[in-house]
């Protein structure tokens, strides 16, 4: 990401710049707090394009050997719709969203409730849950 680009307001949608908010996560300078702040980086890493951030926060027994964005997609609004637990003392945690984005100049959006367990201490992404 350009350093022009990393003065502006984070993906995520917290208001924060992303240099103060998903940026450091990104760059492994630090891990989320919560599962929704996992959530949260996730999604800013699908709208920075940073595949590598998204497998290293896959849990390991359901994380794809390879992953490979679109670059036509844009990943443009987060919102996160409900959460159950995720917190600093839980070990588990779901998070429902919605992720807005334009493909090919069309709007659309992805609805899901996220799983989010600790891994080594760290919150990991675990699957989706069927909707």
């Amino acid at each position: 990401m350009a350093k022009d680009a990393s003065r502006r307001s984070c993906p995520c949608g917290t208001g924060l710049s992303y240099d103060d908010c998903c940026g450091p996560l990104h760059r492994g300078e630090g891990t989320a707090p919560t599962a929704e702040a996992l959530m949260r980086s996730r999604f800013s890493a699908f709208a920075v394009g940073d595949p590598a951030y998204l497998l290293r926060s896959w849990h390991s027994r359901t994380r794809p050997g390879g992953l490979r964005l679109d670059p036509a997609q844009r990943w443009t609004r987060l919102e996160i719709v409900e959460r159950t637990r995720g917190g600093l003392l839980d070990s588990t945690g779901t998070v429902a969203f919605r992720a807005h984005y334009r493909d090919a100049g069309q709007p659309g959006t992805v609805d899901e409730h996220s799983r989010f367990v600790r891994e080594d201490g760290n919150w990991v992404y675990l699957d989706a849950l069927p909707g």
